[in-house]
């Protein structure tokens, strides 16, 4: 039995990238089940052209058009794998949306990821970026993944120890990048959950939602009243969230960066390392709220780049260096970009 593509040609970007750029890919594919998967392998079409992972599109800038095939992952379904006193593992496809598995997680009652609430994308990206917000970091719990081997058509699976998670990184950036699509992802998570309040606003926006012993949903619904208050959302300005990484710097060269600007903002890691706040060196050059032609820089949160309806992802592109260039010349930072430019 043959389970062919179907490959399109030309096709618009435009509906598939939450910065709304306009960009075409030369072909266009779905995949919403493993037999599609595996007979786009043995086409050969992966190896003839340059090939793209799509998923939610959140964590992605196109700076012209897409010269090979794009491959969007479609597939869906979310699954209690095992139920055991405290807690749960939960399977679910690569092609759901993230903010709705974490709703459905909260439904259930199952705790971990409610702080990662309202995060654009697919939950097949999450890993890849070990996404993370208020505290909690994806890989807190996480159980394993499934993967296709790009070159065989094999499903393998990887455990969190396989996966080299760190700030923002996997070993899905790295070795394994363009070698393997990832499939599902499966999480521990519990059923009788702690709440974590320690990180930004969550405890400040809980007492003004009046909840005093807060509990999952409620850690879920502050979370989202607090993006929403800063966040655009991408539905209506295009945007990729976070654009640029925190930088992390020795303490010695955060120490010497206070002596200069006493209101620097920044979390300690621990072993002698310190985390800074991208957006509030970005905001002291100057650029919140700026804006050139469609291409700006978000008024309430400055680590936000927006598209104001035709911006061009060159002009996005172009505004990000200009800002690290003048966050490395006021304070000799490097920003490092969280999104992939294309």
């Amino acid at each position: 039995m043959s389970h062919s593509t179907d490959i399109r040609e030309n096709i618009s970007l435009h509906p598939f990238n939450t910065f709304h750029i306009d960009s075409t890919a030369r072909f266009f594919t779905e995949i919403s089940r493993i037999e599609h998967a595996r007979a786009l392998i043995e086409s050969g079409k992966l190896s003839e052209v340059p090939f793209l992972l799509l998923g939610g599109g959140s964590n992605l800038l196109f700076t012209g058009n897409f010269k090979g095939i794009v491959v969007h992952i479609k597939n869906k379904g979310i699954s209690i794998i095992e139920q055991a006193k405290d807690t749960v593992l939960v399977k679910v496809s690569a092609g759901e949306n993230w903010h709705e598995f974490v709703l459905w997680c909260v439904n259930q009652g199952f705790g971990g990821l409610e702080n990662l609430s309202l995060i654009p994308g697919n939950v097949g990206s999450c890993p890849i970026q070990n996404i993370g917000a208020y505290g909690v970091e994806v890989k807190d719990s996480f159980h394993s993944l499934e993967a296709i081997d790009l070159q065989t058509g094999e499903l393998h699976v990887y455990a969190s120890a396989d996966c080299n998670f760190g700030y923002r990184d996997s070993i899905f950036k790295h070795e394994l990048k363009g070698k393997v699509a990832i499939w599902s992802v499966t999480f521990l998570l519990k059923s009788n959950p702690q709440v974590h309040l320690e990180y930004g606003a969550i405890r400040q926006e809980l007492a003004v939602m009046g909840i005093e012993n807060p509990g999952i949903a409620d850690v879920s619904q502050a979370v989202c009243n607090i993006r929403q208050s800063k966040l655009p959302d991408p539905r209506l300005l295009g945007n990729a969230g976070s654009f640029f990484k925190n930088p992390t710097v020795d303490q010695k060269f955060a120490d010497k960066l206070l002596e200069s600007f006493p209101r620097l903002v920044f979390y300690p890691l621990g072993e002698e390392k310190v985390k800074l706040a991208a957006g509030w060196l970005i905001e002291q050059c100057g650029w919140k709220g700026f804006r050139e032609g469609d291409a700006g820089v978000h008024e309430s949160q400055a680590l936000v780049l927006v598209n104001y309806g035709n911006a061009t992802g060159s002009n996005i592109l172009t505004l990000a260096h200009r800002v690290q260039n003048s966050v490395y010349e006021r304070f000799g930072v490097k920003l490092e970009m969280e999104v992939n430019v294309i």
